[in-house]
């Protein structure tokens, strides 16, 4: 990727998965890290002067170089190098003018109107993102969002993560989805209820499956277990899911990071192989970050007085962040997807006995599922509680 490297991008995604982490509490949830930063990161390549600087210091690019980024990140995650089995998508929908100049550092950005969009003797540098369009064409925006939205989950999540209420001068919204099947599926004969303690210390039973799985697919982090399932395929091969078990009352903040560590920090198991218990689930939670991100750092970006001159004419600042994502593990793989919502308003040896060791997942645990360099966190979850998550 010219002028972008992969290396320094992947840090800067980890870096605010591991600061956002322990601000989401210890209940379930559900988040994609790549997701937050792919949208925010559009984002900040309209900004200028201190916003900019801010934006930069929390997702670790900004101004034009943003734009750089988020398009090659894209592409990589869509693409041979990536995850390959991750379709990722952004559009923008606005009722200001966009700058010619932000939709040329985007792409494979979509563009579109809301209702109510302005239309002035503006200069043609500042109104090319909707050249293309006229007052007749604007349609109904829940709607034609909504079945964005649809379309680039593959029906995952329904609809927007928040509604419009039409106090949106642009909208902004990012969407990662992906299905993959397990290299080895869980036989189902295998699944049946197990004991699962809650984070409350609360005990319930919940189907958990069962396979015995190579030694090299677990391995230790500091006292955090971590248990890597591949998945099948040449186009899903990209894709690694983690899980990761803590000691008794660790929380995400110190226990889903494992899932990225490096091979320096990792211990090896001493058994020749591992008798895995892993609850099926589904996790799917709507997070508000706009309180998260402002305790990280972002205050100019979310308040009136931001400069975004490099995205519109129009004094815009970011409302609202909201993010929907869900995650289903099961016998035969797993699926997940995420939308990111932006709403901006102006303002060989000799055979011997084979040692096994029982790995349960019995209390609460992380999920990770990264790209194909295993370094950046496509999605990151926390199944705190034993109760039936839809």
């Amino acid at each position: 990727m010219v002028g972008f490297e992969w290396a320094a991008g992947a840090d800067a995604v980890r870096t605010l998965a591991a600061r956002w982490l322990p601000r989401l509490g210890g209940g379930d949830f559900v988040v994609s890290p790549v997701g937050l930063w792919l949208a925010l990161g559009a984002v900040a390549s309209g900004a200028r002067g201190a916003t900019a600087d801010e934006l930069r210091e929390l997702l670790g690019v900004e101004g034009e170089a943003a734009g750089e980024a988020v398009t090659g990140v894209g592409r990589w995650l869509g693409g041979a190098g990536g995850a390959g089995g991750v379709a990722v998508g952004t559009g923008v929908w606005s009722a200001v003018p966009i700058r010619e100049a932000f939709r040329r550092g985007l792409p494979d950005v979509t563009f579109g109107l809301l209702p109510g969009a302005v239309w002035s003797a503006l200069p043609d540098d500042v109104f090319g993102a909707t050249d293309d369009m006229s007052l007749g064409d604007v349609p109904d925006a829940q709607e034609e969002l909504d079945a964005w939205v649809r379309a680039a989950t593959g029906g995952r999540i329904a609809r927007l993560p928040l509604a419009l209420d039409g106090s949106e001068d642009l909208v902004l919204l990012n969407a990662l989805a992906l299905k993959a099947s397990w290299l080895t599926a869980f036989p189902g004969h295998l699944t049946r209820d197990e004991p699962f303690t809650d984070g409350d210390g609360a005990t319930r039973p919940v189907p958990t499956m069962r396979q015995r799985i190579p030694a090299g697919w677990v391995w230790y982090v500091d006292g955090v277990t971590v248990v890597e399932l591949p998945c099948a395929g040449e186009e899903d091969g990209g894709l690694r899911v983690r899980f990761v078990l803590g000691g008794p009352g660790a929380g995400p903040g110190d226990v889903v990071p494992a899932a990225w560590a490096g091979p320096r920090a990792r211990q090896p198991l001493a058994a020749d192989s591992a008798d895995l218990a892993l609850p099926r689930f589904t996790l799917r939670t709507k997070t508000d970050a706009n309180e998260q991100l402002a305790a990280l750092g972002l205050t100019r970006a979310l308040r009136p007085g931001a400069d975004f001159s490099g995205l519109s004419p129009a004094d815009l600042y970011i409302a609202k962040v909201v993010q929907e994502a869900v995650v289903e593990i099961a016998e035969e793989g797993v699926e997940a997807a995420a939308v990111t919502q932006v709403a901006m308003t102006r303002s060989a040896a000799r055979p011997r006995r084979e040692v096994v060791e029982r790995i349960a997942f019995d209390r609460p645990f992380g999920v990770v599922v990264l790209d194909g360099t295993g370094e950046v966190p496509l999605f990151t979850g926390w199944r705190a509680s034993g109760r039936p998550a839809g």
